[in-house]
Parts: structure tokens; C-alpha cells; sequence
């Protein structure tokens, strides 16, 4: 399998040398393989959200290389970073963060727009992912008009429309009622389960976490223990996942 994402001792201090600093990651090592679904989990202020900022160019490491698709994002420059990120990462976020005077038609094509994609071509894209996931019906209303469920579906559409390299999770449930929660998670296996879709979330939810195909758990900026599903059905790897939890 190849390698879609690469994070090779990475270390995040916060406060400048001579006052008082906080190392919020220290020394994380981990891969994430072309077609898996990883969740990582941890307690607030274990990493993770600082973790997923430097996965997504939106924070740099203190020390460490991360490799996206075989770029060290790292070493790219400032101007380099928005480019990269619009190409090479999707990002699911927990409050959908979809733009309110946009028609959902809109908000999905804006990562081809800021592209300078051909609007012809965004046109068939954005109708060939929203027809995957099931919101053609809703393209032409707002973001206003629809439920929290679809607001994420949008989101999702957004996030994947331009085929990016790794889609990016956080906590993607957690506005979301039980059922439309349900809904994106079974959507996001199918994603990475007939279309190879590589997918990395950060989430407090044993549930959510139990539809990834693995789990990292992080604590005190570490990565410490790995949960695998292997060949358990996801009502038994929830388990695992809450027996783990209790542990902590």
C-alpha cells in the first residue's frame, strides 16, 4: 500500500524560549496508509486539535516533517500552503463552517473556484458529488434552508470535490443528532470503502471512532496506544473502544 500521510516526530511548544512554554505535542510518529480510515481520540487538551492543525498546513511544528502525498509540508512557504491545502486536503469540520449568503451549489464548487477551475468542469463535479451523496434536491437552496444533516452532507461535497489526497475529520458529528450522525459516518465508510477515500478524524465519540479502521490514541501530546477492528464487526471494535477508554 502506499503512504498518503507521513508524521515523523513531531513536537509543538507554544511560549517564547526564556518564559514560561508548553509543549503540547511531544515527539508524535505515526502513518496513515492510501484507502485507510484512522480515528485518533484523546481527552480535551491531550493534542489532538493542534495535531490536526499542523496535519492541515494551518499550524507549523516546532520540530518534525509531516508528508502529505510525498510532500514534506513543512518546508512549504507561506503562498505555498493555501495552494497545497486547496488541492491535497479536504476538511470536514464540527460546525460545518459552510458560507451563509452561498447557495449549497456555491459552497461546494468554492474549492474548484479559488482554483480557477473551468466552470463547465465545476459543474460536473459538484453534480457528480453531490449525486454520490444524495443532495441534488438541495443544491440551489441555502445553507439556512436545510437541516443540520444536510448541512454536513454540503460540507462533506466541499471537502471531497476536488479530489483531494486525504480528508481531514473534526469531531464531524458532534452538531449533528444520533441519526444524521449515523448518516455521515455510514456515508464516510462507504467513501473510503468503495471509493479509497483516506480518511483521518479526530473524535471524542467511541461510536464515531468505531466506523475508522484503527484508532491512535493520543494523551499528554503522546501517541500511546493503537486499536486495530481487523476482522470484528463495528458493535464488538466499539467495545474495544470503550473497554480502552475505561482504562484511562
Amino acid at each position: 500500500m502506499t503512504g498518503i500521510l507521513k508524521v515523523e516526530k513531531i513536537t509543538k511548544t507554544y511560549g517564547k524560549k526564556g518564559q514560561k512554554q508548553y509543549q503540547a505535542l511531544k515527539g508524535i510518529d505515526f502513518f496513515v496508509q492510501k484507502g485507510e480510515f484512522v480515528g485518533i481520540m484523546g481527552a480535551s487538551g491531550s493534542g489532538k486539535t493542534t495535531l490536526l492543525n499542523i496535519l492541515s498546513t494551518l499550524d507549523k511544528p516546532t520540530t518534525g516533517r509531516v508528508f502529505v502525498n510525498n510532500q514534506d509540508i513543512t518546508e512549504l512557504q507561506k503562498n505555498q500552503m493555501a495552494d497545497f491545502r486547496g488541492k491535497e486536503i479536504g476538511f470536514i469540520f464540527q460546525d460545518f463552517n459552510l458560507l451563509d449568503n452561498l447557495t449549497n451549489r456555491e459552497n461546494i464548487a468554492l474549492p474548484l473556484a479559488l482554483q480557477n477551475v473551468k466552470s463547465c468542469e465545476i459543474n460536473n463535479k459538484v453534480e457528480e458529488i453531490s449525486s454520490r451523496l444524495g443532495i441534488n434536491q438541495i443544491l440551489d437552496k441555502y445553507p439556512a434552508e436545510i437541516s443540520g444533516g444536510q448541512k454536513q452532507r454540503v460540507a462533506s461535497a466541499r471537502a471531497l470535490v476536488h479530489n483531494p489526497a486525504i480528508l481531514y475529520g473534526d469531531e464531524p458529528t458532534g452538531a449533528l443528532d444520533s441519526k444524521a450522525a449515523t448518516e455521515l459516518l455510514e456515508t464516510m465508510k462507504d467513501l473510503n470503502e468503495k471509493d479509497k477515500v483516506s480518511i483521518l478524524m479526530v473524535t471524542h465519540d467511541p461510536f464515531s471512532a468505531s466506523y475508522a479502521q484503527r484508532i491512535l490514541f493520543i494523551k499528554d501530546g503522546k501517541i500511546g496506544k493503537e486499536l486495530k477492528k481487523e476482522n470484528k464487526s463495528r458493535e464488538e471494535f466499539y467495545q474495544d473502544i470503550i473497554a480502552e477508554l475505561g482504562r484511562r
